[in-house]
Formats: structure tokens, C-alpha cells, sequence
């Protein structure tokens, strides 16, 4: 029996990059999907570019899986965007009725990376840690403290789109 080839992982600045060049079958998919979470686990990437600008056809299971991988890499922390969907292909999408909402899609490859640089990187330390006269205190810590504050002069708590309350 043929073993399947695997699509090809890339590191690129801190990256995984993933440029889609061939037409993909139900088993590319699923190894895809497989490569893809093992990568994040053990490389802690900053981002995932999936470039799909090489697929002729692309189906609503593929559209679909490619959809289930980014929200996959977001619950692990890693943001991630789509770059190259061919314009008949969008249009063939809407049609049948599928969605990509919540994934990042851009034009190409290179706007991808530049959305994917402008986010936060996933480092071994907490990028959100505030330095406070005790020590280290993350976002969170400091949130429970703010909320167990005497709120009787407070309407409300403001949160900006950042996730930092005011």
C-alpha cells in the first residue's frame, strides 16, 4: 500500500507555514491535522500561515477542516491566518453555504505573515506579567484583585478590545 505524502511544515520568523500545493485527499487532511497540533506542542510557534493559493478545488470537508485546524491552533494560543483563496473558490464557497468565520484571511502569503508579526508572540514566559512591588502578578491576579474592590463608586468594568480592562 502507497503511503501518503505529508504537505510539507515550514518554521519561517518564529512561523509554522503551510503552503497548500497540491489537491488534498481525506487522509492528506487528517495528517495535516495531526502534523499541525504536534508541531505547536512541541515548537510553541508565534503563528500559522496556511496558504491555500495552490488548490484548484476545494470542498466543503476541506474548507471545513481547514476552518477546524485554525480554530484547533487558536485554543492552543497560536493565531493563525488563511492566504489564498482563489476568488472563484470564494465564490463557490458562499454558494454552498460555508463559512470561515472567526479565521483571519488575507489576500497572500506575505499579508498573512505581516498580520501574524503584529500579534502576540507565545514565549515560555508570560507576555502579559505586570511587575509589581511583590513580584510577578499576571493579568488575571490582578483582574480578581481589581474585581474583589469596593465597586460601590463603579457602574460598570470597561473592557477594551485588547482584553485590558479600565
Amino acid at each position: 500500500m502507497k503511503e501518503t505524502s505529508r504537505i510539507p511544515i515550514i518554521r519561517l520568523k518564529g512561523n509554522l507555514v503551510i503552503s497548500i500545493q497540491v489537491a488534498m485527499s481525506d487522509r492528506m487532511v487528517q495528517l495535516l491535522k495531526d502534523d499541525v497540533t504536534q508541531r505547536i506542542e512541541q515548537e510553541r510557534p508565534a503563528g500559522l500561515a496556511i496558504d491555500v493559493s495552490g488548490i484548484d478545488i476545494m470542498d466543503s470537508y476541506i474548507s471545513r477542516a481547514i476552518h477546524d485546524l485554525c480554530i484547533v491552533a487558536s485554543l492552543m494560543g497560536v493565531p493563525t491566518a488563511i492566504s489564498g483563496i482563489d476568488p472563484m473558490i470564494a465564490l463557490t464557497l458562499v454558494e454552498m453555504g460555508v463559512s470561515l468565520e472567526g479565521v483571519h484571511t488575507h489576500r497572500d502569503l506575505e499579508s498573512a505573515l505581516e498580520f501574524l508579526d503584529g500579534q502576540h508572540p507565545i514565549t515560555d514566559e508570560d507576555p502579559l506579567s505586570l511587575e509589581i512591588s511583590g513580584g510577578l502578578e499576571t493579568e488575571e491576579d490582578e483582574l480578581i484583585r481589581f474585581l474583589e474592590e469596593d465597586t460601590t463608586d463603579r457602574d460598570e468594568i470597561v473592557v477594551d478590545e485588547t482584553n485590558q480592562f479600565q
